[in-house]
C-alpha cells in the first residue's frame, strides 16, 4: 500500500515555478514606446503569467500588456520587481532581466547609446 501512495505523490514540476527578481532600469528615458514593446513582446513569448511592480508598489501590472507597461511611466532609476508563475517562469524572469540590463538592445538597433 505504501508503494501505491508513493507512486501517486507527484514530484515538483521544474518547468512550473513561481519566480521573482528585481532590476534597475538604466535606460536613458526609461520604458518609453520602443522598450515597452520589446519588453511585452518578450513577455508574451513565454506561457507563464508575468507581472511587474514599480518602485516597491503593491500594485502588480500585467507584464504582457503594452498599455499597463507604458502607462506605468517607468523612468530611469526605477526598480522593477518582475514575477512569473507557471511554465518556464524561471527562463522568463532571466530573459526579461537580461533585456533590461542590456538597455533593450537599443544601442545595437539604432547605433546610439541610451
Amino acid at each position: 500500500m505504501t508503494n501505491r501512495l508513493r507512486s501517486e505523490k507527484q514530484e515538483p514540476d521544474p518547468l512550473h515555478l513561481n519566480c521573482q527578481t528585481e532590476v534597475e532600469v538604466k535606460h536613458g528615458v526609461g520604458l518609453h514606446a520602443r522598450p515597452s514593446v520589446t519588453f511585452t513582446r518578450l513577455a508574451k513569448s513565454f506561457p507563464c503569467s508575468i507581472e511587474v511592480a514599480v518602485n516597491g508598489s503593491d500594485v502588480w501590472l500585467n507584464g504582457k500588456s503594452i498599455i499597463k507597461i507604458m502607462g506605468a511611466r517607468i523612468r530611469k532609476g526605477s526598480i522593477l520587481k518582475i514575477r512569473a508563475d507557471g511554465i518556464l517562469a524561471e527562463e522568463a524572469i532571466r530573459a526579461l532581466k537580461e533585456l533590461i540590463e542590456r538597455n533593450f538592445d537599443e544601442e545595437k538597433k539604432h547605433g546610439r547609446t541610451a
